[in-house]
């Protein structure tokens, strides 16, 4: 059976070395004097986390998948065994409030903290995770732009984890393309709506973990506006609270039946009937859209830290077998006396062991980075340093979600394939890593629509302006660090891509300006285009990780080797995996000519209307 080690060591390098946390935390007014910065309080609450995945979760994740869960007569759920008892050991422990407002009973602690926690949770037991995770977004969205009265009734239920949450977007006909969605709200005259149609794809959306669920469901109300300008946000309860907030009478959500899926089996993905529910709008009419990409930008960083964490329990267990595994004999031999070597002295398994530790090691740092600038964007007493801040989150949120799940499903197939044939069978548990990390890829916006957000909307809207502030970042890093001689490949590298990347950029805007056949450019080249601006940033960031690494190797500080892997692995990196830029951008200058071929070539008698 698998198994799992959060990675302490790496997140306790890349928060006090590589982006020195408790210093920029410092400087945030969060609750009771700065005390969630401290250093060593931070590094308690982690070490904590690590013992309750490693030891609660991790054993839970076989017999989630094994099990799934079961729907009943009536819409009633319950999950596999096991996972209620965990929630609520979760829960009772507090982990539900981490970084929670405390005004509604949360302990108020860094986002940097709960992004770590939710790393180990995906890498411990990634279905079970969704529980929590869809609570989170829920209240995220609430607390921004909820009334008083609906967060005084629901964010203390949400905090504690009494209650989960979840967000219903996708209809049996709408998926992407929320602007048809047909769940219609009327309003009872009475501040309240009713709200009638039916939801798919519903994570967490019903199950017995527990006693209430509050469902955030986009609607149009009558008379609104056609397409996304006419959707409201509403709260749907599972059960209308009692004044005294005690869970009253059932509303009229049922859950029709739940999915069968490739993967994550441990998590309810339902079908909810909405029949005259009541609910309650969130935030102003047909402003739903807005609100509630409150929860998506969360959800999508949250589904990126499901790419990095199957990635990282994946690797983990390749390189636990390929260590021990004897196949094949290598020159020179490593012990003569065995029959055959481990294969870990291979190149080719080697070389698939160094993709994972590459690219799971940079998604970490990403992700940690994106999580203390959303800590910054939220606290920090200067304006300016706030929209410094979102911008850089809203230019690497669609590569967070899109480069960190393509790269993840990749690890956990190359993993796999460290296994050979055993790898292939169910007993080993990779081929659950595999099927687990595949959903990552479609859902919360599939990674071509990321793609196509972080080109259309995050780049060419705003003339390039968040571009260039990050290009300023790492040309600053570059000129700063010209004299060091062991960075000097890596800085010429990275130099170069991210000119190019500038000089691509222009190249597509031109051409997404050249009349009606603009936007189909655009759409031609932008998976391709996410994924390069995804290898500037961790190229950026390995150089980064290799000096602070090298200057310790230096000094003689390595005792455990540590620093000379992030060297090698670096090195690595850039070697083998930074090169893929100059094919990326052989096929972003290709555009879209390739792709306009005759509809013949799909089988189509005839033209298609309109090209």
């Amino acid at each position: 059976m698998p198994q799992y080690k959060a990675p302490l060591r790496d997140i306790k390098f890349l928060m006090h070395e590589l982006l020195d946390a408790p210093q920029a935390l410092g400087a945030l007014p969060f609750h009771a004097q700065n005390e969630t910065a401290d250093t060593d309080l931070m590094n308690q609450v982690l070490e904590e986390a690590a013992r309750f995945v490693e030891t609660e979760l991790a054993p839970l994740n076989r017999v989630g998948d094994e099990e799934g869960c079961t729907w009943h007569a009536g819409g009633v759920v319950t999950t596999p065994t096991g996972f209620k008892a965990a929630y609520d050991k979760y829960r009772q422990a507090g982990w539900t409030a981490l970084d929670a407002d405390p005004e509604y009973g949360g302990q108020g602690m860094p986002h940097l903290v709960s992004n770590i926690l939710v790393e180990m949770l995906n890498s411990a037991n990634v279905a079970w995770s969704m529980y929590p995770g869809l609570s989170h977004g829920a209240y995220s969205a609430l607390h921004a732009v909820g009334s008083d009265e609906l967060k005084a009734t629901y964010l203390p239920k949400l905090v504690s984890g009494e209650w989960t949450g979840t967000m219903c977007l996708t209809e049996p006909h709408a998926g992407t393309d929320l602007g048809i969605i047909r769940t219609k709200a009327t309003d009872n005259g009475d501040g309240s709506y009713a709200i009638t149609g039916t939801k798919i794809f519903i994570s967490a959306g019903e199950h017995d973990m527990a006693e209430n669920i509050v469902h955030l469901v986009l609607a149009r109300l009558e008379g609104s506006p056609a397409g996304t300008k006419g959707i409201s946000l509403f709260l749907v309860p599972k059960f209308l609270p009692n004044a005294d907030g005690s869970v009253g009478e059932r509303n009229g959500v049922v859950c029709g039946s739940i999915e069968h899926k490739m993967g994550i089996h441990g998590n309810a993905t339902a079908v909810l009937n909405f029949d005259g529910a009541k609910g309650f709008l969130v935030g102003e009419v047909n402003k739903g859209m807005n609100n509630m990409f409150i929860m998506m930008n969360a959800a999508r960083l949250g589904t990126g830290l499901q790419g990095l964490a199957l990635g990282e329990v994946a690797y983990q267990n390749a390189l636990s077998y390929a260590k021990e595994r004897l196949q094949m004999r290598h020159e020179p031999r490593v012990d003569p006396a065995q029959e055959a070597d481990p294969i870990i002295v291979h190149p080719d398994v080697r070389r698939m062991l160094l993709t994972g530790k590459a690219y799971t090691e940079a998604g970490r740092a990403m992700a940690m980075w994106l999580a203390l600038s959303i800590d910054v964007e939220h606290h920090h007493p200067d304006e300016a340093k706030r929209k410094e801040a979102a911008d850089l989150v809203a230019l690497l949120t669609p590569i967070a979600k899109a480069f960190m799940t393509d790269n993840g499903f990749n690890i956990a197939v190359l993993s796999q394939q460290v296994y050979g044939g055993h790898g292939y069978i169910r007993e080993w548990g990779m081929e659950q890593f595999v099927r687990d990390a595949r959903i990552a890829q479609i859902y919360e916006g599939t990674n071509g629509v990321q793609a196509l957000d972080l080109l259309g909307r995050k780049v060419l809207m705003d003339g390039g302006k968040k571009l260039q502030k990050l290009a300023g970042v790492l040309q600053q890093f570059v000129e700063e660090n010209e004299g060091d001689e062991e960075l000097a490949p890596y800085l010429d590298a990275l130099g170069k891509a991210a000119n190019q990347l500038g000089s691509l950029t222009m190249v597509v805007g031109q051409k997404a300006l050249a009349g009606p056949e603009g936007a189909d450019e655009v759409n031609a080249v932008a998976v391709d285009y996410l994924r390069f601006f995804g290898h500037v940033v961790y190229g950026y960031l390995w150089a980064r990780m290799a000096k602070i690494a090298a200057e310790k190797v230096g000094a003689g500080q390595d005792r455990d080797g540590f620093y000379l892997a992030k060297v090698q692995t670096a090195r690595f990196y850039f070697a083998k995996l930074f090169p893929e830029t100059k094919a990326l951008a052989a096929t972003i200058k290709a555009g879209n000519e390739s792709l306009a071929v005759d509809d013949r070539v799909f089988g189509l008698e005839r033209p298609l209307v309109g090209t």
